[in-house]
């Protein structure tokens, strides 16, 4: 399950937080679950959003709405099925 916080908001006693994606992917890989404060300009924190989830981050503080690319990730990765799905038929 991916949550989305906001920027003031406490993270809870469990959970660590990641300042690299090296650091990401090391602490999820141990069973950690990571928090990741994402970049103040929206087009770059969608794309770190996306990025982060696919290394493993699960909780991800930001102001911006990045709810459709987290699901979006979630649904390629395969953690989650897609919302929509079409068959393109020629």
């Amino acid at each position: 399950m991916t949550v989305v916080i906001g920027p003031g908001d406490e993270i809870e006693p469990g959970w660590v937080e990641a300042a690299s994606l090296s650091e990401v992917s090391r602490l999820a890989a141990a069973g950690r679950t990571v928090v990741v404060t994402l970049p103040e300009d929206e087009t770059e924190a969608l794309a770190s959003a996306a990025v982060y989830a696919w290394a493993g981050a699960r909780v991800f503080r930001t102001p911006h709405s990045v709810r459709q690319a987290l699901d979006m990730t979630e649904s390629l990765i395969g953690r989650r099925p897609p919302t929509l799905t079409r068959r393109g038929l020629a």
